[in-house]
């Protein structure tokens, strides 16, 4: 679902996807408190958070807060 979205958001949205087990993202994950996975954060392009999902996300609610923030 997620790289279908990335398909479609292309050029507009930049999806990120980081391992928690690569000793160059520990900066990252502890800036944003990442434990576990999956986790989902929207971000503005300056790296405020916008929203945050842990584990499984409907295609429906990713969808309607990519375009949001689209949209301002």
């Amino acid at each position: 679902m997620v790289h279908r979205l990335e398909t479609e958001y292309f050029g507009r949205i930049d999806f990120i996807y980081l391992d928690q087990y690569e000793e160059a993202n520990a900066d990252v994950f502890a800036r944003y408190g990442l434990r576990g996975r999956p986790i989902f954060l929207l971000l503005q392009p300056d790296g405020t958070e916008v929203r945050r999902w842990f584990g499984f996300v409907q295609e429906d609610d990713l969808r309607s807060a990519l375009d949001a923030l689209l949209a301002g």
